[in-house]
């Protein structure tokens, strides 16, 4: 993984550019035989709802597929400052919101600090581990864990770059160039885009960078109170608008809802938790027994270790949680808590923590965020009928 040193030849040259190390793996199991599926290939032949054991390999690629690099669920625009006329007009849930992410901006350090970082460098390490159950009351042993490392380049919300390696030397690299957002892993022949408009990646949302999930907020609804781990929090919901969904579907697969929650604590203000939830629906064959399968991927993520860089308060560690279930439902089906407690649930976990973060990078540009050549040919072919899709539907 690359990671930026300062120029000590010369004091306004660029800065060099570094290979940073991958942690070993900490728990060797045997090597498997290689097999190149993608997570659309994982899906396709998770479709019964008796599973089949996952290989270790194919466990990595899922993991990264679907943790590697998620998005939030639409695009954020700028934040616009409390008061006015327009405020009073709002409802009250939308006002109080608003007035929850504005102490949040308080408690990360500040309008003035936020915004004097026009750029960011983060590097930190990952543990994933993943087990695969058929209910609640049968589980599946997992494929153990597995050590890695990751970086982040971010120079506005929608300009971003990632890449994580896992020990082993499997490498996921994902990033967005304010036109459209791509990812690339070896066991795909070329890098895909995502469909819709580019949208952040959560993993700075998450504690790395206050000023965009503020912006994110800017636009929530609040909806309660709630307790985490004891802190007594504030609780704002964001849902992708139905254009951003429309935008994300295609011919087979329609995104149905993607919302996300975030957790204030009352006490300092700051995000302690952040949930998301986004349910699939997959066309089936017109002679198989049910006529669309259903892919419902949850998020819930626990962030801590705040500490001050340059003024803003960015947390240093957190932990995952991801559950992947797929179920198909008949005409008129109820979808009760029972039914929901006997689907199959893949569930993962990732546990991170923070090395090193630095702002205002000097010397990265736009172009440092440009995606892979093959995905540039590609896409311009297949503009007219919207961007090539990502084979990762997990992680829409």
């Amino acid at each position: 993984m690359r990671k930026v040193c300062p120029n000590l030849d010369r004091e306004d040259g660029l800065d060099t550019v570094l290979e940073v190390p991958v942690p070993e793996l900490h728990q060797e199991v045997p090597a498997r035989r290689r097999r190149t599926v993608n997570l659309k290939a994982w899906m396709r032949t998770h479709m019964h709802i008796d599973h089949q054991h996952m290989h270790r390999r194919d466990g990595v690629q899922v993991m990264l597929g679907v943790m590697g690099a998620p998005l939030v669920p639409q695009p954020v625009q700028p934040r616009r400052p409390m008061g006015g006329r327009d405020s009073k007009e709002e409802p009250l849930e939308l006002s109080k919101a608003r007035y929850i992410v504005e102490q949040y901006v308080a408690a990360a350090g500040g309008e003035a600090a936020l915004s004097a970082a026009t750029s960011m460098f983060a590097m930190g390490k990952v543990r994933m581990s993943s087990t695969t159950s058929k209910s609640s009351k049968a589980t599946k042993k997992g494929m153990g864990e597995v050590h890695g490392g990751f970086v982040v380049w971010q120079k506005k919300p929608e300009l971003w770059c990632v890449e994580m390696v896992v020990a082993g030397g499997t490498k996921m690299s994902a990033g967005s160039d304010g036109k459209v957002a791509w990812r690339q892993t070896p066991w795909q022949q070329q890098a895909h885009a995502s469909r819709g408009p580019p949208r952040p990646i959560r993993r700075c949302v998450q504690g790395l960078d206050p000023k965009s999930t503020a912006d994110l907020f800017s636009s929530a609804a609040s909806v309660g109170e709630e307790a985490v781990d004891g802190e007594d929090c504030f609780v704002l919901r964001v849902d992708a608008e139905p254009s951003a969904l429309h935008a994300r579907s295609g011919a087979d697969v329609e995104v149905i809802r993607h919302a996300l929650w975030g957790y204030f604590s009352q006490r300092t203000g700051l995000l302690v938790r952040l949930e998301d939830s986004h349910l699939l629906r997959i066309p089936r064959p017109a002679d198989a027994a049910y006529a669309s399968m259903y892919w419902e991927t949850t998020m819930a993520s626990t962030i801590g270790d705040y500490r001050p860089v340059d003024g803003i308060n960015i947390a240093h560690a957190g932990r995952t949680v991801v559950s992947v279930s797929p179920f198909t439902r008949a005409a008129g089906a109820v979808d009760d808590a029972d039914a929901r407690r006997k689907r199959p649930c893949t569930c993962m976990e990732e546990t991170w923590s923070i090395e090193e973060v630095e702002f205002n990078i000097a010397g990265l540009s736009t172009e440092c965020f440009l995606p892979p050549r093959d995905l540039v040919l590609s896409d311009s072919k297949d503009q007219p009928r919207h961007n090539k899709e990502q084979g990762d539907k997990a992680a829409k």
